[in-house]
């Protein structure tokens, strides 16, 4: 291990890791004055990656987290501009920028090839996350109004806009949307996570101005804030900016936002909800019957692995055995499209279930999920299914890309949520000790038969979900909420009704505003390489074929591509061919 870096005086190192099969290091810091966290991956990858993030852990479903999200994205301190990020896309060389809001944290992440780029994005992603301007005008854009639906009449009937408003009312008129947050209500009792942290359109309008504002400032403290960066500028680089943009302007805080481990049912439950089927009567094959369990901490790798290897041993393909039982039963059209195994909560949990069933088959779904799990807990499952279960889970946790993101983005994803939650980042992306373990696990004849008595048959937190469809709900839906805008325009004063219309006016001429793009910074040609960085390989030939070898840190795979000249072909083979090169990729090696 190397001599490290220098430092920031106001951050100390904390832990340092090398993760060989990756070529970087992990280094853990911590910042004296406020307690805030920063994690770098230290690589030799000009493709540098940062993002901030906060424990965001609301306890309602008025989107509070949601909401701000946007919000804080619409002008800050430094740079009083209405959307500073669509404008910087245009002056930034930018691979990446966006934010995201889970159910538990909240992350704000770029990533850029242009050092000066990374600076200046750098900038201005501190100055959103740590002084926004959180402007009233803002909030209601984005979060929740009430208007006119005849601009300027106050006669007219009161109607509810707002960005995330209408995006929730959208994504919760979907059935799977609303059966998966039903269910985890039902999972999470007392959590965070009973609460749609996306906000249901029902609750997003109790939420107000100051009680946002007082969100901001608690769960966006640097006492709460983790830094993550990835790519060859030094830590100390970083802390610099840091320290200057948003640190040295804190003090520390006694926050303390994480999750608790969910108090467990002593017996199964099982529940029945409505939703809504839109412009239908025809309610027959239309439910959804699924089974829940709540499983452990997502911050222990290898108990992770384990519960992975369980799900896919079930449910990975046709021939599994309960994937084969769900898809070939008469009590349903389908599995489930919730069925699987899922981490992004501080406890994972694992569904199975049936779509395209009807309310009485609930105990026969039941029985029938049980009674499939109760025999791979008593015969197991053959050895050939459990090696090939390892070896696709070995390569999806060792595949090297981006899945969608920036590589760098990605690793700091993968070590995101352990590190929120108490866990080892850095052994969240080495890899090679947990599966060394679980290669030996899976040698012991009953391992799989275990892992079904202990975390399905043996755990009695463990929700039974019907979900029934009600033609009837949408219409009363839309009542409550028509009842609820007529008793506010019934209690309005003149002054209120003015002060509608003169919001509407102003959010009109705020969006039609020119803003200065002056007031953000800019890359120029001058600050792009005249000439583009092209790896080079060594040729040497492999069967007495031509070859290039590159050699990068690839997690211990090996990829390899190949090029080929096609005879020529006519018009039938032509069309035959995109089915022979998909084939031909997918029959392993």
């Amino acid at each position: 291990m190397t001599a490290p870096e220098p430092i920031h005086d106001a951050f100390e190192l904390v832990n340092r890791r090398t993760i060989d099969a990756l070529r970087l290091e992990v280094q853990e810091y911590r910042h004296r004055g406020t307690k805030a966290r920063h994690i770098h991956l230290a690589a030799n990858d000009p493709h540098n990656a940062f993002l901030v993030s906060f424990l965001t852990v609301p306890q309602d479903s008025t989107g509070v987290a949601h909401i701000l999200e946007h919000t804080a994205l619409c002008g800050s301190r430094r740079y009083p501009v209405r959307d500073p990020f669509f404008m910087m896309i245009r002056r930034s060389l930018n691979t990446f920028m966006n934010a995201f809001t889970a159910s538990d944290w909240t992350a704000y992440p770029f990533a850029s090839l242009n050092r000066k780029d990374f600076f200046n994005l750098l900038d201005v992603y501190l100055d959103a996350a740590f002084f926004p301007l959180l402007d009233e005008l803002d909030y209601a854009q984005e979060g929740h109004r009430v208007e006119f639906v005849n601009e300027g009449d106050g006669n007219a009937r009161l109607t509810y806009k707002g960005v995330v408003y209408n995006e929730m009312k959208g994504a919760m008129s979907s059935p799977i949307s609303a059966l998966a947050q039903t269910l985890q209500s039902y999972l999470f009792p007392t959590t965070t996570y009973h609460h749609n942290s996306g906000g249901n359109p029902a609750r997003i309008p109790d939420l107000t101005h100051e009680q946002l504002k007082q969100f901001h400032a608690r769960h966006y403290h640097p006492s709460n804030a983790l830094f993550m960066t990835y790519g060859d500028i030094p830590a100390g680089e970083h802390q610099v900016r840091f320290q200057e943009r948003v640190l040295g302007q804190f003090r520390a805080q006694p926050l303390d936002f994480a999750v608790p481990g969910e108090q467990r049912y002593q017996t199964p439950l099982q529940v029945e909800d409505t939703y809504a089927l839109e412009g239908e009567e025809d309610t027959a094959h239309r439910t959804h019957i699924v089974l829940g369990w709540l499983w452990g901490p997502n911050t222990d790798l290898l108990e992770v692995l384990r519960c992975q290897i369980l799900a896919d041993v079930l449910l990975d393909n046709s021939s599994s055995p309960l994937r084969q039982a769900l898809e070939t039963t008469e009590l349903g059209t389908s599995p489930s499209p919730l069925c699987g195994f899922d981490d992004n909560t501080r406890e994972t949990t694992f569904v199975a279930g049936l779509e395209g069933s009807d309310p009485e088959q609930a105990a026969g779904v039941e029985e029938l999920v049980l009674g499939v799990i109760g025999r791979v807990a008593k015969e197991g499952v053959p050895r050939e299914m459990l090696e090939s279960v390892l070896h696709q889970l070995e390569l999806s946790q060792r595949e090297i890309t981006g899945d969608g993101f920036p590589y760098g983005l990605k690793l700091m994803l993968d070590a995101l949520t352990p590190a929120l939650h108490g866990g080892d980042p850095a052994a969240a992306l080495d890899l090679d000790p947990a599966l060394a373990a679980l290669r030996q696990e899976i040698d012991q004849p009953d391992f799989i038969q275990n892992l079904a008595q202990r975390l399905l048959l043996d755990n009695p937190h463990r929700v039974r979900l019907v979900m029934r469809p009600d033609p009837t709900l949408g219409p009363r839906q839309q009542a409550e909420e028509q009842r609820r805008l007529e008793a506010i325009q019934a209690a309005m004063t003149a002054g209120d009704i003015q002060r509608v219309n003169e919001r509407a006016r102003a959010l009109e001429l705020r969006q039609e505003r020119q803003d200065d793009p002056e007031l953000l910074p800019k890359v120029t040609l001058a600050d792009v390489p005249a000439e583009m960085k092209i790896p080079r390989g060594e040729r040497q030939p492999v069967a007495e074929l031509p070859a290039a070898w590159y050699e990068q840190g690839t997690n211990g795979m090996v990829y390899q591509q190949l090029i080929l000249d096609l005879p020529a072909l006519d018009a039938e083979e032509l069309a035959l061919l995109p089915l022979l090169t998909l084939c031909l990729t997918e029959v392993g090696s």
